[in-house]
């Protein structure tokens, strides 16, 4: 870095702060980076699997540096020009400048590069490394074939001091479909491990609570989940929605920070059964629970998703084993409500409530929204639940399902 820069060493350690167990790669990238005015390399490739840091720790070497540069996910940009055209015009925005009045508009890679060339000196960067961040970038592979190999070689093509990061989850063996190619600077970003993930989580403690108790907590989370998940943002999940079950017994005076035993033998039955949950952010276990203990009408309404014909006096064989295989199909609103109130009878009063009690179904993924094959307009669902489980929730509700389903008839 130049003389008006802070040294390498303090950068690390400011970004560090906030991410922490990445420091040998934010030296690396720093390193390849190198100072505004000098050449850089023309491409990097970080890869690893989700929340492994490699977003964050690019975005923060770049916004700490002060670097000029421009940041596009290509599940946004599904297609090239919209890639195009979202680097261009993100030029402007992420370097103080307003965008044009006309949008720029780009239509090919040859435009492209022209485009950039021309938005580079207006914004006076021809001295300076422009960085373009692309997230996503296997779907790069989805588009048209001169894109990914003209990206890598965006330094030579535009004649300009111009670096392109691709941020990916998968090996860069994968994105090698041919000859040409300009090989890219690959940057691994591992897993944490075990004592990385300790680290990082202890670092959200809540208020009223020490650390130490905190770290304490955490170990008996990680000690369950973290063979079947190693995802840190996951784990974060976990970790903040479980920490209440585990104070519990501290709540009700019935133990101490220090009673490690009794905490653990309160909790230990919750987390179990919290790994059913994994990757379910819509919700914890406890509150899959009490959605389900709090509102009859939630059951019911599963129930009558699941039960999507009556009772039919005549029913093939064939006809039956078919619908067994094929599952629930999808249903309109307003069947689903037809069914409900009939088997209700009245029971229920129709307020907001019951909508309400439709979107948690379809947030915790017992219903799924679908669209409808010849109207657009009418909403559709369909359940996503199995015929045991509809069964176990309808005993809790004193409700004989079956008698509701034709196929059992």
């Amino acid at each position: 870095m130049d003389g008006s820069e802070p040294p390498i060493a303090d950068t690390v350690s400011s970004i560090s702060e906030s991410i922490p167990c990445r420091e040998s790669q934010i030296k690396l990238l720093l390193s390849l980076f190198g100072e505004k005015r000098c050449m850089t390399v023309p491409a990097i490739f970080a890869y690893g699997h989700t929340a492994t840091g490699k977003s964050a720790v690019i975005n923060s070497i770049l916004k700490t540096c002060k670097l000029p540069h421009v940041l596009v996910n290509c599940v946004e940009c599904y297609s090239s020009r919209f890639l195009y055209e979202a680097v261009l015009n993100g030029l402007y925005t992420n370097n103080g400048r307003q965008k044009p009045e006309t949008p720029v508009k780009c239509e090919n890679m040859n435009d492209f590069v022209r485009l950039f060339r021309h938005t580079c000196m207006d914004l006076h960067l021809q001295n300076e490394t422009v960085y373009i961040v692309i997230d996503k970038a296997e779907r790069l592979r989805e588009m048209d074939a001169n894109i990914l190999p003209a990206f890598l070689g965006l330094q030579e093509l535009a004649d300009g001091n111009v670096c392109v990061i691709l941020l990916s989850e998968i090996v860069w063996e994968k994105f090698r479909c041919g000859t040409g190619f300009q090989e890219p600077f690959i940057v691994q970003f591992p897993d944490y491990n075990k004592d990385e993930l300790l680290r990082i989580l202890v670092r959200s403690a809540p208020e009223g609570y020490s650390a130490e108790f905190y770290q304490m907590y955490l170990s008996l989370v990680l000690s369950v989940f973290h063979i079947v998940c190693r995802n840190l943002s996951e784990l974060q999940h976990l970790a903040a929605i479980n920490f209440r079950k585990y104070i519990e017994p501290i709540k009700n005076g019935e133990a101490t920070e220090s009673d490690s035993r009794k905490l653990w033998k309160n909790f230990e039955p919750h987390l179990k059964k919290a790994l059913q949950t994994v990757y379910l952010r819509e919700v914890s276990s406890t509150q899959w629970e009490r959605m389900l203990e709090e509102s009859d009408a939630g059951k019911m309404m599963t129930q009558q998703a699941f039960d999507k014909h009556k009772k039919s006096k005549v029913i093939k064989k064939q006809e039956r084993t078919n619908n067994h295989m094929l599952g629930p199909k999808p249903f309109p609103l307003d069947r689903l409500m037809a069914v409900f109130y009939a088997i209700v009878e009245g029971k229920v009063a129709p307020t907001a409530n019951i909508f309400m009690q439709i979107t948690s179904l379809v947030s915790v993924h017992l219903l799924s929204q679908v669209a409808g094959d010849d109207q657009i307009d009418v909403l559709k669902y369909k359940c996503l639940v199995s015929l045991d489980f509809i069964k176990s929730v309808a005993r809790t509700v004193n409700f004989d399902v079956v008698r509701y389903l034709y196929d059992f008839v």
